[in-house]
């Protein structure tokens, strides 16, 4: 009998998970600010949801006693890293770090939900 292999599976998309202390307060913030749809909840009440813009997808988890941290949670690409930097700014998202082009081949900057959460979102140059 053959060792399975795990090049031979081939992976799909993933989903970054984030713990949040206000379920409904984050998916506004996603929703409304950044322009996600929720496509899922669970619970009564409410203590997951899923959210979808495009091919991105967020799972919210609601976590009263939230510890805050300073890594980024997860990295996302966008095809126009100028224009959603724009809509953060004009929206009063907390910009974590400015854009900029970056020596690693990406125009990137960081911000932080409501949560302190923070999404590191890059655009290939």
């Amino acid at each position: 009998m053959s060792q399975p292999d795990i090049h031979t599976v081939t992976f799909g998309r993933a989903a970054p998970g984030l713990s949040v202390k206000d379920i409904q307060a984050a998916c506004a913030f996603y929703c409304e600010v950044l322009g996600f749809q929720k496509v899922f909840e669970n619970g009564n009440p409410v203590g997951f949801m899923v959210l979808k813009k495009d091919a991105a997808e967020i799972h919210l988890s609601q976590v009263r006693e939230l510890a805050r941290t300073t890594t980024n949670a997860f990295h996302m690409f966008v095809d126009d890293i100028a224009t959603f930097y724009a809509v953060c700014e004009a929206k009063g998202v907390r910009i974590v770090k400015s854009l900029k082009d970056q020596d690693y081949g990406q125009r990137a900057f960081v911000f932080a939900d409501p949560d302190g959460n923070r999404v590191d979102v890059g655009q290939r140059i």
